[in-house]
């Protein structure tokens, strides 16, 4: 069911600010920025060396669910991907279980991959994204 870590994902007031940290003091290679209007969201990808990604993301306007998060828990881990081998299968399977699901069906991640996320209600508080390639 459960394959890997895929990326951390922290929420930053300032992407362009948080950029110059992982990329320029950390060392991160920067592999892409995205503009994701329709999720309110600006995000920069890192790769780590391995195989597990860091993930930054830039609420885009008030109305951003990360601005919400920025308020309430301030700059951090906002959530974390974990890679599945049949994304559908395993919501089925949480579900009945009784685990909150954010997304009833799985969605078009950045890099076209199939995601959905998990409440944290179910996760004794952390956001999960599940995601398959």
């Amino acid at each position: 069911m459960f394959i890997g870590m895929d990326h951390v994902g922290v929420a930053v007031k300032n992407l362009d600010e948080a950029i110059n940290v992982y990329r320029d003091i950390f060392g991160f290679r920067l592999l892409d920025v995205h503009a994701l209007p329709e999720r309110k969201v600006r995000v920069a990808l890192f790769a780590t060396g391995g195989e597990t990604h860091i993930e930054l993301l830039e609420p885009l306007g008030r109305d951003s669910p990360v601005v919400k998060f920025l308020e309430s828990r301030g700059e951090g881990i906002h959530h974390i991907a974990v890679k599945v081998d049949n994304i559908e299968k395993v919501l089925e399977e949480l579900k009945k279980r009784g685990v909150v699901l954010v997304d009833e069906k799985p969605r078009r991640g950045i890099e076209g991959k199939k995601i959905a996320f998990i409440h944290p209600k179910s996760t004794k508080g952390v956001l999960l994204e599940l995601l398959m390639e």
